[in-house]
């Protein structure tokens, strides 16, 4: 079933190639989400505290960011997601290459909504991602100021 509510989607990756495969992926799926990207931990930030130039962004129902951004580490990210009570809620799922078990205890540690290894191939991003957004966009309850349905008014 094809699903018409809008949904965003903060996808915070510094690397090109990921970008264009993740964007491939979550446009395979029945969501059809629109994508804000930034490309560091700062922008991540600036775009979630709607400061210049993402004055007009939309809160993202989900953030899938990479952990190691320049400029601002996807650690110190994630602690400044989860510390602030207007973000905090907002799932964060961390998309690495890393599949360190000392990175996945530390995201975990600071609250990461879940950790997943990027797949080197299209089929495999694809795959991963289709789950992602089974899960986290159309099986799990989220609060209504992140649910799409109720946030734009489609749901109770």
């Amino acid at each position: 079933m094809v699903n018409s509510r809008r949904v965003d989607i903060l996808l915070v990756e510094d690397n090109p190639g990921d970008v264009m495969l993740i964007t491939q992926a979550l446009a395979e799926t029945d969501i059809h989400p629109e994508i804000r990207h930034v490309q560091d931990g700062v922008e991540a930030m600036k775009y979630l505290h709607k400061e210049p130039p993402f004055d007009d962004a939309l809160k993202p129902a989900i953030i899938i960011m990479d952990l190691n951004l320049p400029r601002k580490d996807g650690r110190l990210v994630l602690a400044e997601i989860k510390s602030d009570p207007a973000l905090a809620l907002t799932p964060v799922i961390i998309f690495s290459s890393s599949d360190s078990p000392h990175d996945i205890s530390t995201c975990y540690d600071l609250h990461a909504n879940c950790y997943l290894v990027k797949p080197r191939d299209l089929f495999g991003m694809t795959e991963i991602i289709r789950s992602l957004v089974d899960f986290w966009l159309q099986k799990v309850k989220l609060p209504p100021t992140l649910d799409p349905q109720t946030r734009n008014g489609v749901g109770k």
